[in-house]
């Protein structure tokens, strides 16, 4: 498929755009965009607000490579960069965050028959939102699995944890972001601690991740320390550990 002007790079993907109304986006390192394509309409189907795919392959012309995914271009632009211009305030990107993944977690799971298992993202932070005159959309589905949903929010808090300790120049808002995130955090969530639970396995999925950068181990562990001093600060929260008992 030819290609037009490169209008983004992440990670481990590259997004050129095709027309004014469709992008398409492929990985480097190869890959296969398939399963990420099947749980972004599955999440559509529930009213998710995701971008929408184009199918080609089914068309039986000019079909995809497995590195290529086709979606719909979004106007608008990230939760990161409007909270950089002060569109937004950090309170507001916290309170973003979690309405997302509180929405998220209530479509049911689409394989898992574990109790409680939903759809995860488990890469949800502030750039990877689009603000559209729509509302926000969530972008990025490749990290997506199913599992119990105190992941998706220990994972959300690292990612912007690390920021936090990582890049002082941001120290202070993504630090506020954070707390924002957490402050929204229900009792029936099971958020577990550093030594157990989904805080834990998040740190571990944290830890495995080429991405984590230098200090690897350092930066977690003062991320860790961080979202841990700001979940025992919360009003009424004596522990980051929610009681079985209720």
């Amino acid at each position: 498929m030819r290609t037009g002007e490169l209008i983004g790079s992440g990670r481990s993907a590259d997004v050129f755009a095709l027309d004014r109304d469709w992008v398409l986006r492929r990985y480097r390192g190869g890959g296969d965009t398939a399963a990420e394509a099947v749980v972004m309409a599955y999440v559509a189907e529930h009213g998710y607000p995701v971008p929408r795919v184009r199918d080609i392959a089914r068309t039986g012309r000019d079909p995809l490579p497995p590195t290529d995914l086709v979606i719909q271009r979004l106007r608008g632009t990230s939760l990161l960069e409007a909270l950089r211009r002060g569109t937004v305030t950090a309170a507001e990107t916290g309170a973003v965050l979690a309405d997302l993944l509180n929405r998220l977690h209530r479509i049911p799971a689409r394989l898992s028959t574990g109790a409680g298992d939903r759809v995860l993202h488990l890469d949800l932070h502030p750039d990877n939102v689009m603000l559209t005159p729509d509302g926000p959309v969530v972008i990025d589905w490749c990290n997506s699995r199913e599992g119990p949903p105190g992941l998706d929010w220990g994972m959300s808090a690292l990612i912007l944890a690390q920021a936090a300790v990582g890049t002082p120049s941001e120290a202070w808002p993504v630090r506020a972001v954070l707390a924002s995130l957490l402050e929204h955090l229900t009792p029936a969530v099971d958020f577990g601690d550093a030594a157990t639970g989904c805080l834990a396995e998040a740190r571990k999925r944290r830890a495995a991740d080429p991405a984590t950068g230098e200090g690897g181990e350092r930066v977690l562990d003062e991320a860790m320390g961080l979202v841990l001093e700001l979940k025992r600060s919360m009003p009424g929260r004596t522990s980051v550990r929610r009681s079985r008992r209720g």
